[in-house]
């Protein structure tokens, strides 16, 4: 696979993601340093958290959605079925 056949149309709001927690990561840092109230602290590591694991299942569902796709080719009705049925049980991941 070339670096394009890796570009998806969900990486822009991806990288969109990470930029913000990048952001928030960096505040909290800077909170730690400044002795900030830990009650603060905790809330910038939840939206860093937060927005880490939305890219992440943004990621993997794209992953899904596309590369598992071209990897399986044409299946049959059952097969098909079975990597619908994955596809739909890892949005609860």
């Amino acid at each position: 696979m070339t670096d394009q056949a890796h570009m998806h149309e969900t990486h822009p709001d991806i990288i969109k993601r990470l930029k913000r927690a990048e952001g928030h990561l960096r505040s909290v840092i800077a909170m730690i340093e400044a002795h900030r109230p830990c009650v603060d602290i905790a809330q910038q590591l939840h939206a860093v958290e937060k927005a880490v694991c939305q890219a992440k299942k943004t990621l993997i569902q794209d992953h899904l959605d596309h590369c598992l796709e071209d990897a399986v080719g044409g299946l049959g009705s059952e097969q098909r079925r079975t990597i619908e049925e994955f596809k739909q049980i890892t949005k609860y991941l």
